[in-house]
Parts: structure tokens; C-alpha cells; sequence
């Protein structure tokens, strides 16, 4: 099934360094504090990507990674804030300073030069925090001779955090390249010379995961040991304990079982950490005291909450889940703390959630500290799918909602999948679970996309339409959930209005009339028509993503929760038929044409 993306920007290297520059001015002039450093990190993402994105620039031109005088003055940028990093985490948030040199640096890189960016997955989904990486480094034993490598693109950034926790001298990224479960390295022999040749010292990889295979940390392992560098001498930092994923080859998984592997997790730095480094110290900022500590409701436990009993839970992508925490103030009830994303992700979704909440449509806000959103908890409220709710009511205020984001929540320059890239998941998926003709006759029935592309307007879409998602309080409703899910890991992304609509007919059951008025509406409130021909091309394109999330998700849990996902799965393969079926229908002349 399609299903997952990576996002990735094209731009230009003077915006990122604006960019950055405008994050460090900010964090100068903040008093010391958990703000300041989330600050602090902000701009060393945003480095860290500028940073991937000119040296594999450079790799594309040549074929190969290399030591050049734009890797080595990046690496030193990286090390310069990494440092910075480690002084303020170091002092409890009391000191961090970075020297002239590093502006000099960033600023001496070429500014007209465009590059190509990838979002790093860790630090926007997956609570992955740099600092974790600097307690793995201290931890580990290593000394200041060891020779680190990153590995592109979010190991980039990370090589820098593990060499400056242990002194060790400036660290080199490498982009380990080909089919994904085979990635071999590519290195100038000049660069890997100077790597190699001491091959007593010990040697750092580092990076995110490992996934499926682990093949990127296993081809730099690989590469070290064919030149010549013993086993027990290379270290891994990876960003869990786990094993190497189903697809890693036997060399690679009897090698990951032996090694040294240097790991701190989330709810080691936030949970168990010192006091200045807790997530409930940051909380209590926002909230006031808290009475006792979080009670995390991450992996679907939030329904213990919501519901009577787990056999009317909805299903849940327990995997992709965002970490999620239930806090209770002293004085001030119930919050949830939230992972939405650090630096610019986190800053964004904050003032998103205010905008919504100002207009109505989602909990009050009380702030964000270092990628944690807390948000009100409104636990006697009940979901759409426990409670009953007036359909006229419910077609107002989800109309309404939806206009709110289409005239306030513009998303242009933001990637999204194109709607050649839906077309071409949806025929694919379609294929899969219900055959080959179906598949074509979807693929037949579906315009051509660039006779729509003209009518698309990327807004921040909810992406989540679910009746769970939608709490009642009195007569009103309160969308939850309503800001990840267009920068989710998935193909999806930031899409015109019209994918929300489509996800509301499918998961709000809404009828002919019930989907005119609300059309209606949302042209209305959001200043612009709703394209029926566009609706009509993305309604089975969301049947046919939310079908193959489904079954991907199953496929990789067991138990109760695979059963509520195939049960999903089938509601939307049952939709995907009737619309087949339809287009089929038409095609051979039972039924007028839409």
C-alpha cells in the first residue's frame, strides 16, 4: 500500500540563513530558561537542515561525500551551536553563548544557492530529542580521540551533539545511498583516508532509527570494517534499544546484537531526568503545581479515558501515535501535554491552536514548552460516535470550521502530494485490496489531474475527520487532533479544503443534501467555491489512503487493535467498491455520468 512520504523543501540558502539568524537574535534577548534553549534548539534544526542540504548538494555534483571546505565549515557550524547546546542544558537553562565565529561561518556560505530539504522525522513526529543524544554521548565512555560520523540527514545535526558531549574533534556526515534495504557508502578516498587511518581510535555512528533494515548505520559499518577497522571499536547511536527492522540482512543483525550501542530515551531525559529537565517542571510553568506526576496516555490510552469499555474503542495507528501526557493542575484542571514538534513545527501548530481556539472551534491553549503543546483536557466531554448530536447543528458547525481553516490557515509553499501523486495512490491501493480491473477502472473513471490543478488552494488541512475527533460539550463541538495531520508522516500533507470535505462525507456519513448544504457553507465562510469535480476526484482517493493506512497499520500490530484496523479498513474498502462499482456503472452507460 502507499501510504508514507517524506517531506522535503526546495529554497534557497540566504532564506535558511535568515532564517536562523532571526531564531538566535530572539534567543539572545530571552531571559535564561526552557524557552530560551527551545529556542536555541530551533535554530540548530533549522542549521542542521540548512547544513544537510548544501553538503548533499555538493554530493549530488560529485557522486560521492568528500571533505570540501563546505563540509567542513558546516560541521563546524553544527559543532559551534551543539556546544552552545550542551552549556545551556548543562546549567539548567542558566547559560549558552555562541561566538562570533559561528555567524562568520553560516553567513560565508554561499546565500543564492538553492537547496533541497528533508524534514528530520525524529524531532517532528517522534519525540526525538537532541539532548537525548547528549546524555547517550556522557554516558558512553567515549573519548575525546573518537572519530564521529552522522549520518545524513537528521544524523547530521546529532554527530555534532555526540562529539561535543565528549570533546571529540569535528565530526564528518556521511549519505549512505541505493535501495533501501541495501545502502552502501560513497567517499572520496582522500576523506577516507583521514577517517580510516588511525584505525585504533574508536569510531561513533550516529542517527535516527534504526527502521526496517538499519542499512544506513549498517553500511558505514560495513565500510569501516573493510577498511580494516576492528568490530569492538564501532559504536552505534541510535534513537531506540530495538532490534534492526524485518528487512536488515543476517550480517547486519548479527553484528547490531553484539555491538555497543549507546541509547537515552525521551522518558529517560523528560520522565526521569533532573528536575530542570522534566516535563512537568515545564508544565508547571504554564499550569501551575501539579497534583502528581504525568500519566502518559501515548499508544491509544487515551480511550481508557473516553469510553466504557474497549469494545467500543475506535482503532488506532498505536505506531504513529504522537506522545501524549494527561496532567492535573492543583488549581486549574485537567491539560494534555502533547509532542508536536520542535523548532519551527512546534512553533507553527502553537499558533495554530490559538487561532482555532480564539475562534471557537478547539481547546484553550495555555502555551508550548520545547515541542510539549498543552492544551485543555475536557474529560465529561464525549465523541460523536458515543453521543448524539443534532445533523443540521453538526453540518453548521463542521461547515463553519472548515471555512475557518480555508480563509485562515494557507499552507502555500508547503509540500503536499500533488494531485498526479493521490491519482497514482489511489489506482495502486485501489489495485491491491480489491484487483487489477478495479484499479483500472478507477484509474479510467479519475480526470486528468492537471485539468484540476488550477483549482487547488493548499490550506493546513485537518486531515482527520473522524467522528472520535469531534468532542461534544453542551451544544457545541470541539475539534481535537486538529493539527498534525497535515505534516504527518505520510504522503498526504498539506491538501486543498476539499480533502476535508471528502473526509467529512466518509467519516460523518453525510448524505447528498447534508454534502450540498455543507459545501455551501464552506464556500461561504472560507471565500472561494468548492470545485465538484475536484470533491469527485478526491472522495475515493481519501477512501483509498485511509483503506491501505489501515491495513499497513494492522499489519504491523497484533491482537485487539489489528482487528479494529482491518475492521476499518474494510469500511472504506466497502466505500472504494460502491464508488468502483459506480464509475463502472457509468462507463458502460447504467447510470448518467457526474
Amino acid at each position: 500500500m502507499l501510504v508514507y512520504g517524506d517531506a522535503e523543501q526546495t529554497g534557497t540558502m540566504g532564506a535558511k540563513q535568515a532564517a536562523v539568524s532571526a531564531l538566535l537574535s530572539e534567543f539572545t534577548s530571552m531571559p535564561p530558561g526552557i524557552e530560551r534553549h527551545g529556542t536555541l534548539v530551533a535554530a540548530f534544526i533549522g542549521t542542521s537542515e540548512l547544513i544537510q542540504g548544501v553538503i548533499d548538494a555538493e554530493f549530488h555534483e560529485r557522486g560521492f561525500d568528500t571533505l570540501s571546505d563546505v563540509h567542513h565549515i558546516g560541521m563546524e557550524c553544527l559543532s559551534l551551536l551543539a556546544c552552545a547546546i550542551e552549556q545551556s542544558w548543562r546549567s539548567g537553562f542558566q547559560e549558552g553563548t555562541l561566538p562570533q565565529d559561528f555567524f562568520e561561518n553560516l553567513l560565508g556560505l554561499d546565500p543564492s544557492r538553492r537547496i533541497h530539504i528533508k524534514q528530520a522525522e525524529g524531532y517532528a513526529f517522534y519525540a526525538l530529542y537532541p539532548e537525548s543524544y547528549l546524555e547517550a554521548a556522557k554516558a558512553s565512555g567515549l573519548g575525546a580521540d573518537t572519530q564521529v560520523i552522522g549520518i545524513r540527514s537528521i544524523g547530521t545535526g546529532l554527530g555534532a551533539l555526540v562529539a561535543a558531549a565528549i570533546g571529540a574533534p569535528l565530526p564528518c556526515t556521511l549519505r549512505p545511498v541505493g535501495h533501501p534495504f541495501r545502502r552502501e557508502v560513497k567517499i572520496d578516498p582522500a576523506l577516507a583516508h583521514k577517517l580510516t587511518s588511525n584505525r585504533d581510535r574508536s569510531f561513533a555512528i550516529v542517527d535516527e532509527g534504526p527502521g526496517l533494515s538499519g542499512s544506513s548505520f549498517g553500511a558505514v559499518a560495513d565500510w569501516l570494517e573493510e577498511a580494516g577497522v576492528p568490530r569492538p571499536r564501532i559504536h552505534f547511536f541510535p534513537s531506540h534499544n530495538g532490534p534492526l527492522g524485518p528487512q536488515a540482512t543476517s550480517r547486519h543483525r548479527e553484528r547490531w546484537s553484539t555491538a555497543s550501542r549507546h541509547v537515552h530515551t525521551m522518558d529517560d531525559l523528560l520522565l526521569r531526568g533532573s528536575p530542570p529537565h522534566r516535563l512537568a517542571s515545564w508544565v508547571e510553568e504554564l499550569v501551575g503545581p501539579l497534583d502528581g506526576p504525568p500519566e502518559d496516555i501515548s499508544g491509544g490510552a487515551w480511550r481508557w479515558h473516553r469510553y466504557k469499555d474497549e469494545a467500543s474503542w475506535p482503532p488506532s495507528n498505536l505506531q504513529q501515535e504522537r506522545r501524549k501526557f494527561l496532567v492535573r493542575a492543583k488549581k486549574g484542571g485537567s491539560w494534555l501535554a502533547k509532542f508536536v514538534g520542535l523548532g519551527e513545527t512546534g512553533a507553527r501548530k502553537l499558533r495554530m491552536s490559538r487561532h482555532l481556539h480564539e475562534a471557537g472551534f478547539a481547546p484553550e491553549v495555555a502555551g508550548c514548552r520545547h515541542g510539549f503543546l498543552v492544551h485543555r483536557w475536557h474529560g465529561d466531554a464525549r465523541g460523536l460516535d458515543q453521543v448524539g448530536y443534532d445533523r443540521n447543528r453538526l453540518i453548521d458547525q463542521v461547515g463553519t470550521y472548515l471555512g475557518f481553516r480555508a480563509r485562515h490557515c494557507p499552507a502555500a509553499g508547503h509540500p503536499g502530494a500533488s494531485l498526479g501523486e493521490l491519482r497514482h495512490m489511489a489506482v495502486y491501493n485501489t489495485g491491491r485490496a480489491l484487483g487489477d480491473d478495479a484499479g483500472s477502472a478507477l484509474e479510467r473513471s479519475l480526470p486528468d489531474p492537471n485539468d484540476l490543478d488550477g483549482q487547488v488552494r493548499r490550506v493546513w488541512s485537518d486531515n482527520r475527520m473522524m467522528a472520535w475527533e469531534w468532542l461534544v460539550s453542551g451544544d457545541r463541538l470541539i475539534k481535537t487532533d486538529a493539527l498534525d495531520h497535515s505534516s504527518a508522516h505520510d504522503l498526504i500533507g498539506p491538501q486543498d479544503i476539499g480533502w476535508d470535505i471528502a473526509g467529512s462525507i466518509v467519516e460523518l456519513n453525510l448524505s447528498e443534501d447534508e454534502t450540498a448544504r455543507l459545501c455551501s457553507i464552506v464556500e461561504r465562510q472560507g471565500g472561494r467555491p468548492v470545485s465538484p469535480k475536484l470533491l469527485t476526484f478526491l472522495l475515493p482517493c481519501y477512501c483509498a489512503f485511509q483503506m491501505g493506512a489501515h491495513l499497513m497499520a494492522a499489519a504491523a500490530l497484533g491482537g485487539a487493535e489489528e482487528t479494529r484496523l482491518r475492521k476499518a479498513a474494510d469500511h472504506y474498502r466497502r466505500l472504494l467498491t460502491l464508488i468502483c462499482k459506480l464509475e463502472a456503472d457509468q462507463e458502460q452507460g447504467k447510470v448518467p455520468a457526474r
